[in-house]
């Protein structure tokens, strides 16, 4: 049975169901609410004795006993006899309450306004007007003992902070007369309160009644000199200051300014309204290019967004939605494979509504889409997107438009191993395109896919520049995100080197710590093992990696490799046939390496010249550094193992 527990006010209790429960006599209600008061701290018996009586009568630890048993039978009507008790349990020399935070109206509150201090305005409200209703009067309102006044008094300063910070939040989302009545009760109740009158004065001004929030000043300098003998705070006095000039303090941040045109927007845009989803997109852009948790939420509510438009029967703005979310992309793998396909289909379905009707922009929009989804896909259709996409791009004359049609065309340069010069050109290109046109985002790109290139030509004095590059611009434009990458370049560069193995393996292991809630599974799932493994083959130390090791989609080239060091020559070799072609993505060549290296082990003639024939047209890269996240080893040394 779930209980709840209440402190702000008189001490109850209440069932599931909202019933009240019977906690028998005050002094039974006082040891609860000194446990209450302990925040699930064990209190000692003769601490609870000395709590409960002025005098402790003969026989008190008995009392507490008894009361703590009665407490029990009512907060756990549904425990069997002799069993332990789950809530107010006996720990060491006393009892504790071992409630869940959200079952404690008090331990509730904290939690919220602790919450609601750093949280958006929006979220801010919600939490504190949640937090702020649980109040029923003063805090342990049945007891006038020590402990229940200290705690009475720290829980009352709380409350009236949150009133406080309830009042800031609705000024910053552009309310200001809703915040009045309130500030004006607090200071009437609690006049030495300088933050509420600043409050106050500010809300009255932004309300538009400068009279009002003067007044309120003077009066504030007039109670805090004449029953405090204090002046008021530099706050206070620099508000009046900036009233006296109509300057309103802060009124224009950023933080207000996005309130206010948020509220403005929920108030004169209709919630059906298509231009809602277009502004969406833009959103999920932004929040995209934050991310962490930004790019996992962008990523699953474009989702939701593009389903929502083709609901909406206009092809034209399904076009709009779809292709609006240009976000740069550079792995190969994508993060969630079903949800790419389902994006793929909706722009042929767009396509295919609009039909030559399509604007030339939506058309090239919807192909860039098709071709940067489409990673690893086989088959001719994505290479033709984005052939396409950049030819319609480059007829527009439009920068930004080009830079997503060639991050369509790079996501389309997998096809065959060796195509690393390739794609250094298209980085080239982004690079000079993106700082022409100041467009941040694919400025990071050309230099990412530069430093993949580069770094499987083994020309790591250029990938070192790419990578300080990308780290000013990540900082200079706040995309965390890129720095997930240099980190792994420079992992993969020490272990490239002469670095001991110990080292190389610790860069590595503090790297994949960066990727973790950075929001890229497609990029991190398997990619640890596998910077290790290579890092073993190219020290020449055994394989060992434990049975839990998730080696992701990198597995099938894996197994044989692993069968082979666990000695089971035989399961290897069967494994080794039926490993799959690699699909075209950044590490097509690692895993061709990888199954070379198999095919060396178990002398498997047919393995050996098939990855031969793979990696011929890479023998100037190292395989798996085009990647800038790992490496295999040199690709000629093994070409001449494999012949």
């Amino acid at each position: 049975m779930l209980v709840r527990i209440g402190v702000l006010g008189p001490v109850l209790a209440w069932d599931e169901a909202g019933s009240e429960l019977d906690l028998r006599g005050p002094r039974h209600r006082a040891v609860l609410a000194r446990l209450v008061a302990a925040h699930g701290r064990v209190v000692p018996v003769d601490r609870l004795v000395d709590d409960l009586w002025s005098e402790p009568p003969a026989g008190a630890v008995g009392a507490v006993r008894t009361f703590v048993a009665a407490l029990r039978r009512a907060l756990e009507p549904d425990r069997r006899p002799r069993t332990p008790a789950r809530l107010l349990v006996t720990e060491g020399p006393g009892y504790a309450l071992r409630a869940e935070p959200e079952a404690v109206d008090a331990w509730r509150f904290e939690a919220a306004v602790a919450e609601a201090l750093d949280a958006p305005p929006h979220r801010a409200l919600a939490l504190l007007d949640g937090a702020l209703g649980d109040w029923r009067g003063p805090a342990y309102a049945d007891f006038d003992e020590a402990w229940a006044g200290t705690e009475r008094a720290r829980l009352e300063q709380l409350r009236l902070a949150a009133v406080e910070r309830r009042a800031g939040v609705l000024l910053e989302l552009g309310r200001p007369g809703e915040a009045v009545p309130e500030l004006d009760a607090l200071v009437a109740e609690h006049p030495w309160r300088e933050e509420a009158w600043r409050l106050l004065a500010l809300a009255l001004y932004r309300a538009g009644r400068q009279a009002d929030a003067l007044a309120v000043l003077r009066r504030a300098r007039s109670l805090l000199d004449e029953r405090h003998g204090v002046e008021p705070n530099v706050r206070l006095r620099r508000l009046e200051t900036d009233l006296l000039r109509q300057t309103d303090p802060g009124g224009e941040g950023a933080e207000q300014v996005w309130a206010a045109t948020a509220a403005a927007y929920d108030q004169t845009v209709g919630p059906q309204s298509p231009a809602r989803l277009e502004s969406t997109v833009g959103l999920l852009r932004s929040l995209a290019l934050t991310g962490g948790a930004g790019l996992g939420t962008a990523q699953e509510q474009r989702a939701a967004t593009v389903a929502a438009a083709e609901r909406l029967d206009d092809p034209e703005l399904a076009a709009r939605v779809i292709g609006g979310y240009d976000v740069p992309a550079i792995w190969t793998r994508s993060d969630d494979p079903a949800r790419s396909a389902r994006i793929v289909a909706a722009a042929e379905h767009a396509l295919a509504r609009l039909g030559s009707d399509a604007h030339e922009v939506d058309r090239a929009r919807l192909l860039s889409v098709i071709a940067v989804e489409s990673r690893g896909v086989p088959g001719p259709r994505p290479a033709e997107a984005a052939s396409e996409a950049e030819r319609l791009a480059r007829e527009l004359g439009d920068p930004a438009l080009l830079a997503f049609a060639l991050n369509g065309v790079f996501m389309q340069t997998f096809h065959r191993t060796g195509l690393a010069p390739e794609r250094d050109r298209i980085g080239a290109e982004l690079v000079a395109l993106a700082t022409r046109h100041r467009l941040p985002a694919y400025a990071i790109l050309g230099h990412l896919i530069r430093l993949q290139a580069l770094s499987a030509l083994a020309d790591f004095d250029g990938a070192d520049e790419h990578a300080a590059a990308v780290d000013a611009l990540a900082e200079r434009h706040e995309r965390p995100g890129a720095e997930v990458f240099t980190e792994w370049y420079r992992a993969m560069r020490l272990a490239a080197g002469d670095a001991p193995f110990e080292a190389a393996e610790a860069a590595y292991r503090a790297a994949a710590v960066r990727l973790d809630g950075a929001g890229m599974p497609g990029v991190q799932r398997g990619l640890l093992p596998l910077a290790l493994l290579g890092l073993r083959l190219r020290h020449g130390r055994p394989l060992e990696f434990g049975d839990d090791i998730d080696w992701g989609p990198y597995e099938p080239w894996v197994r044989p490799l692993l069968l082979i060091e666990a000695g089971l020559r035989d399961e290897a070799a069967a494994a080794l046939r039926r490993t799959p072609v690699p699909p075209g993505d950044l590490l097509m060549e690692a895993m061709w390496a990888l199954t070379g290296h198999a095919a060396i082990a178990l002398g498997d003639k047919a393995m050996k010249e098939r990855a031969a024939a793979a990696l011929t047209p890479a023998a100037a890269e190292l395989a798996g550094a085009g990647s800038g996240m790992l490496m295999i080893g040199p690709v000629s040394e093994l070409l001449d193992a494999l012949r």
